[in-house]
């Protein structure tokens, strides 16, 4: 068994999704662990190269099976759907249409198990939208075409994971969403995760929803004992390490040190902010629950610097190695 087939997709063509890819796979220490498989539009991505000043030359493939993942070579599933006249930075509805393609083909080849992992670039939810994609976002998207009623979001960054309850709705949405199932389900989702990737045993710490975790009903109107305490207790009935739940602001501070392996959040933001502060560079999406692997970058489309040569591609290179972790060895023969 060897290394496994990662698919790329390319994400909005007006961002900077194309640059950040052919800039990443030319990291010879990550293609010694996969072979990497662009799904985009070819000449979106040699105009990318062209302006990053890549070494590698771009090949084209219609299947996994001609692709030869050569040193030197970025091999690209194309997908010919960017006007040429495309601007970098602009809204565009045929960039947000071209964006669902890529993730069509790769999610169909996943299902097929001609690839192994997803690794997604940013996409412009209003982009999508204009196309008449209405999704909140990846994580939606990938649960509809894989037929998953119900998915995570998990977000990693070098000293913390976070899984979420809820994310794409308001805060009183939300908070009306939760309760002691969806906890569990969250919970049990993040518990497997973490025991596929090596870690035995983990410790799940699990946030309350008020400041101070309500303090004995000083603060909301009981939301800890009646939506969250009964998804820990029959996670804990189950053997698994969950502890809370505990007020937000002293348990992210815990889990930076290292105290637990996950913090289970219950709204986006409550989430999102936590991570992010630790730094984009190297934040990175993994939608927990879905019938194939996928991550991807934490960070958008970055409109304001795509087509300069100036993006980071720290968190797309942390992404696919995240990918290449997760997924199945593939004989190298097939």
């Amino acid at each position: 068994m060897g290394r496994p087939i990662v698919a790329i997709t390319m994400g909005d063509a007006a961002g900077i999704g194309p640059e950040i890819i052919v800039e990443a796979l030319a990291d010879s220490e990550l293609r010694s662990k996969a072979r990497m498989l662009v799904i985009g539009d070819l000449r979106r991505l040699q105009l990318a190269a062209d302006i990053v000043a890549s070494p590698l030359a771009l090949r084209k493939v219609a299947e996994p099976s001609e692709a030869l993942f050569q040193e030197g070579t970025i091999d690209v599933l194309d997908i010919d759907c960017i006007p040429e006249d495309l601007a970098w930075g602009e809204l565009s509805a045929a960039a947000g249409h071209g964006s669902y393609l890529f993730i069509e083909k790769a999610v169909q080849l996943a299902m097929d198990r001609k690839v192994d992992a997803i690794c997604t670039g940013p996409l412009n939810k209003a982009a999508l939208h204009a196309a008449g994609h209405k999704f909140p976002g990846h994580t939606e998207l990938l649960a509809e075409l894989t037929g998953t009623e119900e998915v995570s979001m998990m977000l990693t960054a070098p000293k913390m994971r976070v899984i979420h309850v809820t994310t794409h709705i308001g805060l009183i949405d939300a908070i009306a969403k939760i309760n002691g199932d969806l906890v569990y389900r969250t919970i049990k989702r993040g518990y497997e995760l973490l025991r596929t990737s090596g870690i035995e045993n983990p410790r799940i710490a699990v946030c309350a929803i008020n400041p101070h975790a309500g303090e004995n009903g000083l603060f909301g109107y009981g939301e800890e004992a009646e939506k969250i305490q009964p998804g820990i207790e029959k996670a804990q009935a189950e053997g698994i390490n969950a502890f809370g739940p505990l007020p937000a602001d002293t348990l992210f501070f815990l889990a930076g040190r290292g105290d637990f392996d996950l913090v289970v959040a219950q709204y986006h933001d409550q989430g999102h902010g936590p991570v992010k502060v630790l730094g984009l560079e190297n934040g990175v999406n993994i939608t927990v629950g879905l019938p194939v692997v996928r991550t991807s970058v934490d960070h958008g489309t970055a409109f304001d610097i795509a087509g300069k040569n100036i993006a980071d591609h720290e968190s797309l290179l942390e992404a696919l190695r995240q990918a290449v972790d997760l997924a199945p060895a593939r004989d190298e023969a097939l």
